[in-house]
């Protein structure tokens, strides 16, 4: 199911990422790879901030869609 379908606070592991080899490894490069814990912060119509490693990420709804957990 798509990370957009996460509870707020809900810690889940991300199983893959989904779109093209850009969005990929943009997503890859903000630290959103297989088997890593995501945590959603905030949601806001979509949009989400997400607890990745040691950061917090704002991604809008449309990314998100992409990281199936």
């Amino acid at each position: 199911m798509p990370l957009t379908m996460a509870g707020l606070g809900e810690t889940n592991s991300i199983k893959r990422i989904s779109g093209r080899d850009d969005v990929r490894r943009h997503l890859e490069n903000l630290g959103f790879i297989a088997g890593e814990p995501v945590t959603v912060v905030s949601e806001f119509a979509g949009n989400m901030i997400l607890q990745i490693k040691d950061a917090r990420v704002a991604l809008s709804k449309n990314m998100v869609n992409r990281i199936m957990i």
